[in-house]
């Protein structure tokens, strides 16, 4: 065979080139054709690489070979050239035939021209020219040949690049063995090419970016390697691409497809581990049509498309990695999230397809149908959960090319999909629901939350796209897939969805406390951009409870005329047992407990507190609210007014209300009385009779037309209110000091008459009412109250030993100071005592309070009451002679115990029970006769003490208790009541003690009346001989008249 290669080589060099024979004429032509084609299709240095692995796809191969293609780089120069660094290719195809070797000695004539429908890829027919961009003298060892070419024109023939030459040395099968690696027998075929010093780097740079997935629309070949060789093995390196499977193959006859999947998997120098993709391949074919035929794929009567979609990221440059193939990747990035791949018509260079080429044009309009056939067998996958779906979303091209033809692939796709039953719904029991993307809406995120929570906790969802559109799939309703969803053009549901669907769902009573915090979140952080304005107001949302155990709903619209009311945890338990009790209390409602446990632990529970407050009457309750707004509806029915006091009186017992709020809250509260009225304004508030000491005093309410009232025996009565009863007297209490409820002895007594105490009281009412008067001001003490206190004969007194009922101002408190006294047998008068024995030591400490009732303590008045009652008995009838020496001894015992009789006296002296001989007179102005009133009574009608009725001895020994009484007891100096009491007819006859006395009279007094009297009268002196005659005629004798009075014997005088 290389006897035979070598003769074929010969054979070319003579016969084409005219090596050793006649000059062909076409020569120069044909090598300027050469380097004018190269120069004008590569214009990169990467495309020698893409020719070869074209070239390798396009070889035959052995059958039970894995086609593979490697290149190795080496810095050694094994072609001895002066190369700074050799690149040498294996392919283990069938090897070079005679056919190839003239081919390759050729211009335009390829092998494969004509046969693209049999799988050849190569287009130019030339591609192994390629390889003099970077090396002046490629070298192909393959089937025996072991030929190089030279681009330089051939010194025999003056052409250059395709004119072969045998290789007998260097490099030598040894030295490409050595390359290879001595463990392993080489590939059919090598091509070695001494690369120029510039294109070192660029074909380094090349090799280490060929991209993985070149092999994916390779049909041959399926490994491809790339390793640098060192003389320092530990030096080298190797970047391998491998299909590893291909799986999964499905035929598709009725619309002429397959589909298949390719894991293929990528090692690069520097990483440890290898890459792996998976690629779901989708193969259809479409005839070409009429309108898209073209001369150069004449032969073509059907398109293959391609497409791969990556179900991880895409090995090699990820989205920045090619997007089109023509077998062989271009250098187009397409945006698209899938690779398409088919017979492209490529620009000359290789980077792009042919855009406004009629043939590429009619591939493209097959793209999208068969995207969409790819893209529904994807998703329509029976076995597949709908979230293994997601992938194959993601394939959709969401993202704009940045070319105008592939745009418009892009929106055809867009169209057929949106057309198509592709979109999942929400699905129950693992059946799977595709829609139209028009007739599927969307949530919002936070929704979905509430859907999987109330889905768990046993809400019915079964219904959910039974309110006017399909409802996404979960498993794609995020927000990751926006721009996917997007691109389909799905919307959100309408805001009257969500309406329906909270309604309808059931998402406030089926769910957990939790979820409905979460439901009313929702609602209130969309309120005003969405839900304002729809039905959202007409869906019962509001749980509320009036009474324990009993919740209800409402919706916004209709919970007026409610009031939300938000409360602690113990004051709503507590309120909640009233409210029970308080029907006028059912429009105050509260959050159930439950509810209020999963809001307080709610991070943003201010924002439906907000809410809430912005829609429907909220407010924050405490006990003292709640007791106002419940006084403001009892509505005058007396058993609530009775239950608000119980409530108040077990709010403060057990600390729900503080003093402070207490008083508030008793201020103003309602009373029914004991007719069963309720009265909320009075002036004053008695205890019920049943419990109060006043009825027992007083009898009935006399303040009544004071305003005040008495309580009802309601309050009393062992009644339970929210299931509590209240003690009897701890409740009374709570009423005397709330509402002032008042009893004897703490209220203040009215201004009127006590009709009781005009009879006798009880041991317990005088104390009661003595109490009463310690307790109260002594100036708030009424006149009319206080007149029939001391007026009434309620108290009880003893007058030697026998006990009566008399008025306290009739009544005497007898003391240590008052001595024996009243053992004396000299009083006249029994002094009625406050009988102390009756009422006990008690009785001690109100001395005060007797005081003012008019008891008299003093001594002093107990004189004065005996000597007043004298007097009024003197105004009845006369006193006998042994009570006047009563009264005279009384004084005298007075004066010898040293104590003061002027009470008495005064008492007495002016009463006309002192009999005279004028009469009854009182003892003032009354005259004790003695020798030295003798005269003057010849004179004056003097009112003398009768001493015949009262006996002069007796009278006597009283002179000085007569004297304090009044009574003139000596005569000295008393001239003028001798001349007061003077009766004229008595001045005749006058003795001469009257006559001298009448003298003295006018001597110490006004003479006038005397004179007057004596000149009148014509009898008093005494004459010696004529007898008694008047002033007028007599004469006093004088030692001058002795001479008349020997001649006249006429003067009356009688010296």
């Amino acid at each position: 065979m290389t006897e035979s290669a070598k003769q074929h080589i010969e054979r070319i060099r003579r016969t084409k080139f005219s090596i050793g024979g006649a000059e062909n004429p076409l020569t120069e032509d044909l090598h300027q054709a050469v380097k004018n084609l190269s120069a004008e299709l590569y214009a990169k240095d990467v495309h020698f690489l893409m020719e070869l692995i074209q070239n390798a796809e396009d070889n035959e191969y052995p059958e039970g070979v894995d086609p593979s293609l490697e290149f190795v780089i080496t810095s050694e120069d094994i072609t001895n050239t002066g190369a700074p660094a050799t690149l040498l290719i294996f392919n283990n195809e069938k090897g070079f035939s005679e056919k190839n070797i003239e081919s390759i000695c050729s211009v335009g004539r390829s092998t494969k021209k004509g046969n693209r429908k049999c799988g050849y890829i190569g287009e130019k027919g030339i591609g192994f020219k390629s390889v003099f961009l970077i090396t002046s003298q490629p070298y192909i060892f393959s089937n025996g040949y072991q030929i190089r070419f030279n681009e330089a024109p051939c010194s025999h023939c003056s052409l250059g690049y395709i004119v072969p030459e045998w290789v007998d040395q260097h490099p030598s099968l040894v030295d490409i063995q050595r390359m290879y690696g001595s463990g392993s027998a080489l590939p059919t075929t090598t091509i070695i090419l001494p690369l120029k010093s510039d294109k070192v780097k660029p074909v380094k740079e090349q090799l280490s970016n060929v991209h993985p997935e070149v092999l994916l629309f390779l049909s041959k070949i399926k490994r491809l390697s790339i390793r640098e060789h060192c003389l320092d093995p530990k030096l080298s390196t190797v970047n391998s691409i491998g299909i590893v499977s291909e799986t999964n193959f499905v035929t598709r006859r009725s619309i002429d497809a397959e589909s298949y999947t390719i894991h293929l998997s990528a090692s690069e120098k520097g990483k440890n581990s290898e890459q792996e993709c998976s690629y779901y391949m989708w193969r259809q074919k479409f005839p070409v049509k009429h309108e898209n035929r073209v001369d150069r794929r004449s032969e073509v009567e059907e398109w293959v498309i391609t497409l791969a979609f990556p179900f991880e990221e895409r090995l090699g440059h990820g989205n920045n990695s090619p997007g089109i193939y023509a077998f062989l990747p271009t250098e187009m990035v397409t945006n698209f999230p899938f690779i398409i791949q088919a017979d492209f018509i490529l620009a000359s260079s290789r980077e792009m397809i042919l855009l406004d080429d009629i043939w590429n044009q009619g591939i493209l309009n097959c793209v999208p149908l068969a995207f969409l056939n790819a893209f529904t067998s994807l998703v329509k996958t029976t076995d597949a959960p709908v979230s293994s779906l997601l992938p194959a979303f993601r394939f959709l091209p969401v993202k704009e090319s940045n070319y105008a033809k592939l745009n418009v692939v892009r929106e055809s796709i867009r169209a057929r999909v949106c057309a198509e039953e592709i979109v999942p719904s929400i699905s129950h029991q693992g059946q799977k629901f595709f829609y139209k993307p028009c007739e599927v809406g969307r949530l919002i995120p936070t929704f979905w939350d509430i859907l999987e929570k109330a889905g768990s906790e046993g809400a019915s969802l079964q219904n959910i796209s039974s309110h006017g559109i399909y409802i996404l799939n979960s498993a794609f309703d995020r927000t990751e897939y926006d721009n996917v969803l997007n691109f389909l053009g799905l919307k959100q549901v309408s805001n009257e969805w969500y309406v329906k669907c909270i309604q309808g769902c059931d998402l406030v009573t089926s769910v957990s406390e939790a979820t409905y915090v979460e439901v009313l979140l929702f609602i209130a952080e969309n309120w005003q951009c969405r839900f304002q304005n729809t039905n959202m107001g007409k869906v019962p949302l509001i749980k509320y409870v009036v009474q324990k155990g009993v919740s209800s709903l409402r919706s916004l619209g209709g919970f007026s005329p409610r009031t939300l009311c938000l409360s602690t945890e113990k004051n709503q338990a507590w309120l909640l047992d009233w409210n029970d009790e308080f029907r006028c209390m059912s429009n105050f409602v509260f959050m159930p407990p439950t509810t209020r446990t999963a809001l307080k632990v709610c991070s943003k529970k201010e924002i439906i507190h907000t809410w809430l407050k912005e829609n429907v009457k909220v407010i924050t309750l405490s006990v003292s609210d709640y007791a106002k707004h419940l006084r403001e509806n009892l509505n005058g029915d007396k058993r609530l007014v009775v239950a608000y006091a119980h409530f108040l009186h077990h709010s403060i017992s057990k600390d729900f209300l503080s003093k402070e709020e207490a008083g508030k809250c008793c201020k103003d509260m309602p009373l029914v009385d004991n007719y069963g009225n309720v009265n909320i304004s009075r002036n004053g508030v008695l205890v019920p009779a049943s419990a109060g000491k006043w009825v027992s005093l007083v009898g009935s309410n006399p303040w009544r037309h004071s305003g005040y009232i008495e309580l009802s025996e309601e309050y009393l009565l062992s009644n339970r209110f929210a299931g509590l009863r209240s003690n009897k007297k701890d409740l009374l209490g709570f009423l005397k000091s709330s509402v002032e409820a008042g009893d004897i002895p703490d209220i203040e007594p009215p201004n009127v008459a006590i009709p009781a105490l005009s009879g006798p009281l009880t041991k317990e009412n005088v104390l009661l009412l003595l109490e009463w008067i310690n307790k109260c001001n002594r100036h708030s003490l009424r006149s009319n109250f206080l007149n029939s206190v001391r007026g009434g004969s309620w108290l009880r007194t003893t007058m030697n030993g026998v006990s009566d009922y008399r008025p306290p101002s009739q009544s005497f408190y007898h003391t240590s100071s008052w001595g024996s006294i009243l053992q004396n047998g000299s009083i006249l008068v029994d002094i009625p005592l406050v009988d102390r024995s009756y009422y006990g030591n008690e009785i001690e400490k109100y001395k005060e309070e007797l005081k003012i009732t008019g008891v008299m303590f003093e001594f002093s008045e107990a004189c004065r009451f005996v000597g007043n009652h004298l007097m009024s008995l003197a105004e009845t009838s006369t006193q006998s002679s042994a009570n006047v020496f009563s009264i005279l001894k009384f004084i005298r015992y007075l004066r010898e115990k040293r104590l003061s009789p002027a009470d008495f006296i005064t008492a007495v002296k002016n009463g006309p029970w002192l009999k005279t001989i004028s009469g009854y007179r009182s003892p003032d102005g009354a005259v004790l006769f003695s020798e030295e009133w003798k005269a003057a009574s010849l004179i004056s009608d003097i009112p003398f003490i009768d001493r015949g009725f009262y006996g002069v001895a007796s009278l006597n020994g009283y002179k000085e208790e007569l004297e304090l009484l009044g009574v003139v007891v000596k005569f000295p100096d008393n001239y003028s009541l001798i001349v007061s009491h003077l009766n004229t007819a008595k001045l005749t006859y006058l003795t001469p003690d009257a006559m001298f006395l009448v003298l003295d009279c006018m001597r110490q007094l006004s003479p006038h009346r005397l004179i007057n009297a004596l000149w009148n009268s014509s009898q008093c002196f005494k004459t010696k001989k004529n007898g008694y005659k008047s002033p007028a005629e007599c004469f006093i004798p004088d030692p001058e008249w002795t001479c008349l009075l020997s001649v006249f014997d006429c003067f009356p005088f009688d010296r």
